[in-house]
């Protein structure tokens, strides 16, 4: 028998977005359910951002003790991955329970609902027996899913996706990684360092390649000198499963490849004819729901996170969310503004961008200026010594003279890219930045060279 609740707001998916929002609004006094059929908290915090950073911590520290030879003296390390598993378990997940965020968020006067939503009319949310009629609107937050390639021999192999690699308790002694993107890569690092034999497999002729090319070379470069065996233009063509291992066999002729794990790390999608989106008159077909600057997708209906399309990232996620609170408000503020989109891969080196790479800046055909500079180049990449990989790239609207994109990879990668991402943001002239005092010697001063640079 079905229930219906009159309440002011339904947030759909209690990931880092959906749960902010669920808890501000009912701090802010109105009536708010929150859905979740997993763990609240989302993929972040159990499988995906803090976890990985985990493990990317642990790695970088058997990195940094194989580095000590040339600069400090000797040291011998033994890589434990039971410590890393109990510390995501322990510190992180709390052994994938979400008990802590639950009461958080109805501490805040939210009500949680576990289980599967969808949409059922306008403003309407039905949850197993439960509708919920929202008088303000429903909150789209559901997120993304791993995409599974349609490889023949795939779906009914024991492979894995970012959730398996994150909980597991033994490291396996080889890893077939399908996906050079940022998870592939973080990922395949990682396991090298804790001696676990890594071939990556990419499509495209690059790894990263939604980043600048030379993102790409950087990332091959520095897996290789971890062991891993990196194939690009490569793609596979069957996965076979004998009960103990993979074979995967790609396109063409050779050898077929063999481990004991398979990684499926080959993007990611949001599901929405799962929400059943057309009873509120949008496309189930579409790939993403398209949002206005206030994150509106329709009339009482927003949408924030992986779902739009705007980028897979937990920080875009809360951006989204701090805007779609102040519009269900009634409270002004700017639209959404993605022209300073900040992403990290947390590979060692970090490899950071914001904004515009130089190709889609010409694929816009913004008349451009560029420059390129190594990190070693510098005083603080030459003092760091062995690990000092990476580069500062510039990309420059030269009709403007603003930068529209730049890349910050190296030591530390991702906080150097703070500078850049204000620069972009707020469109500071290049001539500005160039009579900025740069500190000395960081690695951020490798940026003031790069300005001077700029062709």
């Amino acid at each position: 028998m079905s229930v219906s609740e009159q309440v002011d707001v339904v947030v759909l998916g209690l990931g880092p977005g959906g749960e902010y929002v669920a808890g501000t609004l009912a701090e802010a006094g109105l009536d708010v359910v929150g859905i979740e059929k997993e763990l609240v908290g989302g993929e972040c915090p159990y499988w995906g951002c803090i976890p990985s950073k985990m493990m990317i911590r642990a790695g970088n520290l058997l990195a940094e003790a194989g580095r000590v030879s040339s600069l400090a003296g000797g040291a011998e390390v033994t890589p434990d991955w039971g410590r890393v598993a109990g510390r995501i378990r322990s510190e992180a997940t709390d052994d994938w329970n979400d008990q802590v965020a639950a009461d958080r968020l109805t501490a805040k006067g939210g009500r949680l609902v576990r289980g599967t939503g969808r949409l059922t009319g306008p403003r309407q949310v039905t949850v197993g027996p439960r509708t919920f009629q929202a008088r303000r609107g429903v909150v789209l937050a559901t997120g993304s899913r791993p995409r599974i390639p349609a490889i023949p021999g795939l779906a009914a192999a024991p492979y894995w996706t970012n959730r398996d690699a994150m909980a597991t308790r033994e490291l396996p002694t080889s890893m077939l990684v399908l996906g050079g993107g940022a998870i592939g890569v973080e990922l395949a690092q990682v396991f090298a360092r804790f001696r676990c034999a890594v071939t990556i497999v990419e499509g495209q002729d690059r790894l990263l390649s939604q980043e600048e090319p030379e993102a790409g070379e950087l990332a091959e470069k520095v897996l290789r000198a971890d062991g891993v065996t990196v194939l690009t233009s490569a793609r596979a063509r069957e996965v076979g499963h004998d009960g103990t291992g993979f074979v995967v066999h790609l396109e063409g002729e050779g050898e077929p490849l063999r481990a004991e794990r398979l990684l499926v790390a080959t993007g990611r999608y949001a599901d929405l004819a799962a929400l059943s989106v057309e009873a509120a008159g949008l496309d189930p077909s579409a790939r993403t729901v398209r949002t206005d600057g206030q994150m509106r997708a329709g009339e009482g209906l927003w949408a924030i996170g992986d779902i739009t399309g705007d980028g897979s990232f937990t920080h875009v996620s809360m951006y989204q969310a701090e805007i779609a609170v102040r519009d269900i408000l009634g409270r002004p503020g700017p639209d959404a503004d993605y022209r300073a989109l900040p992403r990290v891969t947390f590979t060692d080196p970090e490899i950071a961008a914001v904004g515009l790479t130089e190709r889609q800046a010409r694929d816009q055909s913004l008349r451009v200026r560029t420059s390129l500079l190594p990190i070693a180049s510098s005083t603080r990449g030459w003092i760091h010594g062995r690990g000092n990989e990476g580069f500062i790239k510039l990309i420059e609207d030269a009709d403007r003279g603003v930068l529209i994109g730049a890349t910050s990879a190296g030591p530390a990668g991702g906080e150097v890219l703070y500078g850049l991402n204000v620069a972009v943001h707020a469109e500071i002239p290049i001539e500005r930045l160039q009579h900025m005092i740069y500190a000395y010697p960081t690695f951020h001063r490798t940026v003031e060279a790069a300005l001077g640079a700029l062709r």
